[in-house]
């Protein structure tokens, strides 16, 4: 299991500007946090050893998943849990997109220009190689992605799928 993200520089771990999920507010579990994370995004979190993906989820959920076939396994189970955000690409044609997001999400955002994702030392790394998206699952998600928006700390737009 890879916990991270593939880029355009080959390397497998790239991590979450650490700004997105502080603008959203407190998240109870990472389950793809690093081994040796420079910055936590929740109060609990797992990683490539403990196998978030197999544990039980409690709480509001922070999940930034390994890209690729993998991420829609994720997805599918922060669907189910209910209860958090999630960042992937924005990879709007593929089934799994289909799946768990248009189907199942409350909202998505789409962020304006593209992402720059931060090495696992906790310098800001290269340019994202595709556009990014936030996956909201549950109303206090949506709330929490459109206080962050008004207050100008996430730039793009939100899509609300339900209600």
């Amino acid at each position: 299991m890879k916990t991270f993200n593939s880029n355009t520089d080959n390397n497998d771990e790239w991590l979450t500007p650490p700004s997105i999920p502080q603008s959203l507010g407190t998240f109870d579990l990472d389950p793809c946090q690093p081994i040796k994370p420079p910055f936590v995004h929740a109060l609990k979190g797992h990683n490539e050893l403990s196998d978030g993906l197999t544990k039980e989820w409690q709480g509001r959920i922070w999940c930034n998943p390994p890209y690729g076939r993998e991420t829609f396994k994720w997805l599918a189970k922060l669907a189910d849990h209910g209860n958090g955000i999630s960042l992937i690409f924005s990879r709007t044609e593929t089934i799994g997109f289909h799946k768990q997001i248009w189907d199942r999400a409350d909202a998505v955002f789409f962020f304006k220009g593209r992402l720059k994702f931060y090495h696992v030392d906790g310098t800001e790394g290269g340019t994202a190689n595709a556009p990014s998206c936030l996956v909201a699952y549950g109303t206090n998600n949506v709330e929490a992605i459109e206080n962050a928006c008004n207050r100008g700390d996430l730039k793009g737009k939100l899509v609300k799928l339900k209600g």
